[in-house]
């Protein structure tokens, strides 16, 4: 990395996805370019998606894109279209990173590394011409309304023609995502949405989870509702924690959230969402019949995991010691009850530094969905995490990132440098 400063057409405040595709793109297209990145190892939090194997996008069409994005489906469309799933997938195997793609189309690099992606990125830019700089940017000149250059934790200031502030959100913040680019922007004038955290693990009351902890459960349906009103339900892997539930059902679960945190929330988890409730009725009287004789508490172990059996049974009221025969029809209902409905009050999300991303950030409003330009502060453009556009889990909020970033490297300084 060069330490040598001179004068550069654009710098591009961060190295991970957005940055890297936005400086890319902008010396592509015969611009000078600095990306100042203030962690020792530009792309950090890339290098850790998709638990290091990095789901870099989703193989879908625009549509199957922006139906999966929380907030912003609409701004995102015209960068979308103009770097789809497609163009990311061409993009990466044209460098030789040949991709894969899996349940629920998402694609992962054939290797299994997160680090060729970034590998990729970085490549792609230095070949490019960017001089990639390992150095914290504090603030951003603004001269006469325009966006005149940025100014280093050591103080000092390099002038530029145009600025591109890729900084990332809130979460994961030691890998550089400490919520810069809010203060840069409001300086400019911007209007900041709260970030909250989305794609994150849920807290929940009570003891039953905590005594679960490490419980993975595969194939269960999870419906979360807030005030009685329901507002996400699907089917996948659920994770019991010491405070609460996680995996990759409960982060998605978690975006619908966002907005709706002050409500009273309840995660409902159907154990056998394949079975109707008159089916595991039957299930469950031929299950007690070849049980007949059996303590209650010892005849659950072919219905669900040995961890959740003392839960189950406190939550039906059931003496532990009584005979299976000797149990009510009233009993076994309210114990069909719990088994297609076993709800855990949702207290509040982890701290946002437990995200997967950042919801909020950048008023959409003031920015231009085209170049990702900002409508105060001339030649000032904005891409990824930092501006109020997220979506759900799957590759989209890369999608986002790299879209955000062609856009903002195409047309940065689109009238020529001056």
């Amino acid at each position: 990395m060069s330490n040598e400063f001179k004068k550069y057409d654009v710098a591009v405040i961060g190295a991970g996805p957005a940055g890297l595709m936005a400086g890319y793109r902008a010396a592509s297209r015969g611009l000078d370019v600095v990306i100042f990145e203030k962690m020792d190892t530009p792309a950090r939090k890339l290098r850790l998606t998709g638990k290091g194997r990095c789901n870099v996008v989703n193989n879908t069409d625009i549509a199957g894109t922006t139906d999966n994005i929380r907030n912003g489906a609409r701004f995102m469309q015209s960068s979308l279209s103009a770097f789809d799933s497609a163009a990311v997938m061409s993009f990466f195997e044209e460098r030789g990173v040949p991709l894969v793609t899996e349940r629920g189309n998402r694609v992962f690099p054939k290797s299994g590394r997160a680090g060729d992606i970034a590998g990729a990125l970085i490549k792609s830019a230095g070949d490019a011409g960017c001089d990639i700089v390992n150095a914290r940017v504090t603030d951003i000149i603004i001269d006469d309304g325009q966006a005149a250059g940025i100014e280093l934790a050591d103080g000092r200031r390099i002038g530029t023609k145009a600025v591109i502030v890729a900084t990332g959100g809130l979460s994961y913040p030691l890998t550089g995502s400490t919520g810069d680019g809010y203060e840069f922007a409001l300086k400019a004038g911007h209007n900041i949405i709260e970030p909250r955290a989305s794609l994150v693990p849920l807290e929940c009351g009570g003891t039953d989870c905590a005594e679960m902890q490490g419980l993975s459960l595969r194939n269960v349906k999870l419906t979360l509702k807030v005030d009685d009103k329901r507002i996400f339900e699907a089917q996948g892997e659920l994770l019991f924690t010491h405070f609460g539930i996680s995996g990759p059902l409960v982060l998605t679960a978690s975006a619908h959230l966002c907005g709706a945190e002050k409500g009273s929330a309840v995660a409902s988890i159907d154990l056998k969402p394949a079975l109707e409730r008159d089916v595991l009725d039957k299930r469950l009287l031929r299950d007690f019949k070849d049980n007949a004789n059996r303590d209650f508490q010892n005849s659950l172990g072919a219905l669900v995991p040995k961890t959740m059996i003392p839960i189950i049974v406190r939550r039906s009221g059931i003496d532990p010691n009584k005979k299976i025969h000797s149990i009510t029809v009233k009993e076994r209902h309210g114990l069909l009850d719990i088994l297609k409905s076993f709800d855990v009050t949702v207290t509040r999300t982890r701290p946002i530094d437990e995200a997967v991303i950042t919801a909020g950030g950048i008023d959409l409003k003031e920015i231009d969905p085209r170049r990702m330009l900002s409508k105060k502060i001339s030649n000032l453009h904005f891409a990824g995490e930092v501006v109020d556009a997220d979506a759900f889990t799957g590759g989209f909020n890369l999608a986002i990132a790299f879209a955000s970033g062609n856009a903002a490297g195409n047309y940065v300084l689109e009238d020529g440098v001056k």
